[in-house]
């Protein structure tokens, strides 16, 4: 299922969220013109193998700051233009609504805090991955993990194509069955042994999303009203 739009009106102009969604495609953009140079597809790898998160290296040099870094970096960088849309498009529309909630400094930390949680459990799945994670995923899937505890009665509009082309969908059903979308082909992935090979980082959705969860039920009352 594609989210369209969400019935959850959003107070404020969501500046942060626009801030990311511009800085994930600024930083794409700048992987096309790598890709653009004489020998680009060496040099964008060489991009993505430095500021892209390594596990095996990140737990190799935990001490170093420089790959402690990867976290952060790593959120936005992207492998395609498939990648950096769809991950754009679902912090619109479920982050905006989250950071409305939260205002735009408290928006700001969760989204940090989720991402690194995120990538912490894609490291504890694949701890000898030398495969460099990449991507929003991370830290937009625990959005979707707040989302769903601030706002359990929203619906979202979906885009379902092997039922009906359009389907307004309550956004408790749209989210849990996401996040177990996520965690079933994490466990699946584990099982066959190509998580390490590459691909989709599953734990890192699922992660992300148990932890802007916690996040939204451990806020008082008030801020999660």
């Amino acid at each position: 299922m594609l989210p369209l739009w969400d019935t959850q009106p959003h107070r404020r102009t969501p500046v942060l969220t626009l801030l990311l969604i511009l800085g994930c495609a600024g930083v794409f953009c700048y992987e096309v013109m790598l890709l653009a140079e004489p020998k680009g597809s060496a040099v964008l790898a060489g991009f993505i193998g430095e500021f892209g998160l390594v596990p095996k290296r990140l737990l190799a040099g935990w001490a170093e700051p420089l790959q402690w870094r990867t976290m952060m970096s790593s959120m936005f960088l992207h492998g395609g233009i498939a990648h950096v849309v769809g991950n754009c498009w679902f912090l619109w529309v479920f982050g905006n609504n989250v950071e409305d909630r939260l205002g735009v400094f408290g928006f700001g930390l969760f989204y940090v805090f989720t991402g690194a949680m995120a990538a912490g459990a894609q490291v504890l799945a694949e701890p000898g991955s030398a495969v460099p994670m990449i991507g929003a995923s991370g830290a937009i899937s625990g959005v979707l993990g707040a989302y769903l505890v601030f706002y359990p009665r929203a619906w979202v509009v979906a885009l379902v194509p092997w039922i009906v082309p359009v389907l307004p969908v309550p956004a408790v059903v749209f989210l849990v069955l996401w996040f177990f979308a996520q965690t079933w082909a994490g466990v699946g992935s584990l099982m066959s042994g190509t998580a390490a090979a590459g691909g989709v980082a599953w734990w890192a959705h699922a992660g992300g999303f148990l932890a802007g969860a916690l996040v939204a039920m451990m806020l008082p009352r008030g801020r999660r009203r």
